[in-house]
């Protein structure tokens, strides 16, 4: 498909992302969400009117984007949608404002009313048990061993399902069981992964990796391979997580993150520090890392009223009960 072209704004765009890849060293996924951003608001700009030439970009006031705003409403996008819409768009403005380019950023006092941001999903125990020997199988066949290393390794350190995606041995150490991630924006940290975990791998290479590379004579770095020999895909992980949890049989869906959600309510609820987990996710934000302390806090207090014989009224009549 041939690239929207625009009045000269669009020189603008391209340059806002070239710093954001040679600068900021963003992945080629997340520029092209911040050039599809752009471009629907420069498709805004023409529907309703107003070509996105350079002095048009100038002229903008908090006003245009109320309207825009308004659009966005109208299309009924989710609401995690139009913040990354609007995101985007500032990110844009602030670079052209830093350059010269444009006098005032309008998207800077555009904000979304605060709702209560849900709490990550993660599972329990009992749960993660149930998927790992369910990925497990009967032992018989060489993926079954690929698919429980894989669940084993994404739990034991908290890795997104891209960085353990692009996962090569050449950053396993696994007799010291760390592996180097590599992260967003090429950001490195090194995770430590338990024995059961290194169990796993070790099982897998002998029983699933090594005959099926022989056997489609693959030569590559890659730790998980598909069942051609290839490196596995964000997808391809995607897919086998998804078909664990039907054979499992557990309610509800399995997506990507839980199991890295789980990790991080694990160590939080285990009593390591915020910063220890920050520094494992690969979170370049203390408050990023936060929200799984919200998380923590509602187990608390679900032990809380499951345990403690007076935290909860069952009818046996307490202080403020008016028979007393």
């Amino acid at each position: 498909m041939k690239e929207k072209q625009f009045p000269s704004a669009a020189s603008w765009r391209d340059l806002f992302l070239e710093y954001l890849r040679v600068e900021r060293r963003y992945s080629s996924h997340t520029i092209d969400a911040y050039r599809r951003d752009i471009d629907e608001f420069f498709d805004f700009l023409q529907a309703t009117g107003e070509l996105p030439t350079q002095a048009a970009m100038d002229a903008l006031d908090h006003l245009d984007i109320r309207v825009y705003l308004s659009e966005l409403y109208d299309q009924q996008d989710a609401r995690r949608t139009t913040a990354r819409k609007l995101s985007s768009l500032r990110s844009f403005f602030n670079f052209l404002v830093k350059n010269d380019l444009v006098h005032d950023n309008p998207f800077v006092y555009i904000n979304l009313k605060q709702q209560p941001e849900a709490l990550p999903e993660y599972l329990y125990d009992d749960e993660i048990t149930t998927l790992l020997n369910t990925a497990s199988g009967d032992g018989t066949k060489p993926l079954q061993f690929r698919d429980r290393a894989l669940l084993e390794m994404l739990y034991a350190t908290g890795m997104r399902v891209s960085e353990c995606a692009e996962l090569t041995y050449a950053q396993l150490d696994q007799p010291n069981l760390m592996v180097l991630v590599r992260g967003k924006g090429d950001k490195e940290r090194y995770v430590p992964f338990g024995h059961f975990a290194a169990t796993a791998l070790t099982t897998y290479e002998q029983q699933c990796r090594t005959p099926l590379m022989t056997k489609y004579h693959r030569k590559h770095d890659r730790v998980f391979i598909n069942r051609l020999g290839n490196p596995l895909t964000a997808g391809g992980i995607e897919y086998i997580l998804k078909q664990v949890m039907q054979r499992s049989h557990l309610p509800g869906s399995l997506h990507p993150h839980m199991l890295r959600h789980s990790f991080a309510t694990q160590l939080l609820n285990g009593g390591a520090d915020l910063r220890t987990v920050q520094e494992l996710l690969g979170h370049s934000s203390l408050s990023t890392t936060q929200i799984y302390t919200h998380v923590s806090q509602a187990k608390l207090q679900e032990n809380y009223r499951n345990f403690f014989p007076r935290a909860v009224d069952h009818g046996q009549g307490g202080p403020n009960d008016p028979k007393q």
